[in-house]
């Protein structure tokens, strides 16, 4: 098999709750990618995965140093994404880090440079905004429905995870928050559709010192606040476009997630960007009734891993990947300028910039084994349905044939 058709070989560190769904989908959804093990600091969460899928356990050096694994998938939690990074692309491995980049601008930073002295790719998540959803709201912005955007509202608010998640002490530490942990889909999703972000004004604070668990095995421990949790900021985009980002685990809230965009013609309401499919709404200039627009793209289910493959595609085939480590760290870039602005009481510039990922197609994470595999399946079906088609002929005349002879 040439390297050019064969999968790109895959090793996930980082077995914990969001490892279940990459495994199956990266698994199941690529022809182009092949897993071939898992790793995690605690052994027996690695060991219980790779059950449920068919893998092979392994320490992450032992999967580092693996032959056949050429991607390196990080969903380790955020402390960690650097370290790893750098051990994988040292290593020889490209690398895609579980959002974010990294938590310092510093780590974002070398992990790209590594990786270019290396020959090797980085990117990360999010890679939300690659779902049908956020990219049908792409499409309706270049074909100019609602006009030039002129504004922005973005807003996040719920009251936290200690309410459901069994572990939660890393929500509230630094490198997550509301900003790190969920504003990262907002941030990401905000500069594929507006491009980069050129300046922040905010304000945050801890709301509340310390949390209590109030599920599972760990229910009733207290969990310390160490980094913002409520969060609000005036954001400026390089095109000109101004608007409000709000991050917050302080509030009861409903309505979860906002996403609108404001143009000259008209208002979208974007899908949850936490979220690969709709709703959207559409409201034009002069109407006062919201249109729900059908979105009429692929990816609208659970795609986590998309970003992943993406990265695979642009491995094995070359060229730029839309959640190439640029994008990743102008997020990272933002979001430290947030929190800066917050500290300091004064505007913060955004220094990185970054061009808008290319818009995504029915194939566009697809490699050209992917490619040639879906031509084979589409001539096949096509067979099927001509003998099928046949068939039901043949059978029609001899119905016919029989009758008349009776």
């Amino acid at each position: 098999m040439s390297t050019a058709s064969k999968p790109v070989g895959i090793g996930i560190v980082g077995a914990g709750v969001i490892s279940e769904i990459y495994l199956k989908n990266l698994s199941t959804m690529f022809a182009h990618m092949k897993v071939i093990g898992v790793a995690d600091v605690l052994p027996e969460r690695a060991e219980a995965r790779a059950r449920e899928f068919g893998l092979k356990a392994m320490t992450v050096d032992e999967l580092l140093a693996h032959p056949e694994i050429e991607l390196v998938v990080n969903l380790t939690i955020p402390a960690a994404h650097a370290e790893i990074a750098f051990r994988a692309l040292e290593a020889g491995k490209s690398i895609y880090n579980e959002k974010p980049l990294a938590i310092e601008r510093e780590d974002g930073r070398r992990i790209l440079e590594l990786a270019k002295e290396k020959g090797l790719r980085a990117g990360s998540s999010p890679d939300t905004f690659l779902g049908g959803g956020l990219q049908m709201v792409r499409k309706l912005l270049d074909e100019g429905v609602i006009g030039a955007p002129v504004a922005v509202n973005a807003a996040l608010r719920n009251h936290g995870m200690e309410h459901w998640h069994p572990d939660p002490f890393f929500f509230f530490q630094p490198g997550a928050g509301p900003l790190f942990d969920v504003g990262v889909y907002y941030v990401t999703a905000l500069t594929s559709l507006l491009g980069p972000f050129s300046k922040v004004a905010a304000m945050a604070r801890a709301s509340f010192p310390e949390r209590t668990i109030t599920n599972g095995p760990k229910n009733g421990e207290k969990v310390p606040v160490t980094t913002p949790t409520h969060i609000v900021s005036a954001i400026e985009f390089e095109s000109g476009v101004i608007g409000t980002l709000t991050a917050s685990f302080d509030v009861w809230e409903t309505d979860y997630a906002t996403l609108v965009i404001y143009g000259e013609k008209g208002t979208i309401r974007c899908p949850d960007p936490n979220m690969f499919g709709g709703p959207i709404y559409l409201l034009l200039k002069d109407e006062t009734k919201w249109h729900e627009i059908p979105v009429e793209l692929p990816n609208t289910e659970n795609s986590r891993g998309l970003g992943a493959a993406d990265l695979a595609r642009a491995i094995r085939d070359g060229g730029p990947s839309r959640v190439d480590g640029e994008l990743g760290y102008h997020v990272l870039d933002v979001m430290h300028a947030v929190l800066e602005s917050a500290e300091r009481g004064e505007d913060v510039a955004v220094e990185s910039r970054v061009e808008r990922p290319a818009p995504m197609d029915a194939t566009a994470a697809l490699s050209r084994s992917d490619l040639d595999h879906a031509l084979r399946l589409k001539t096949t079906e096509r067979l099927e349905r001509a003998a099928e088609s046949i068939y039901r002929d043949v059978k029609k005349m001899v119905k016919e044939k029989t009758s008349h002879h009776d």
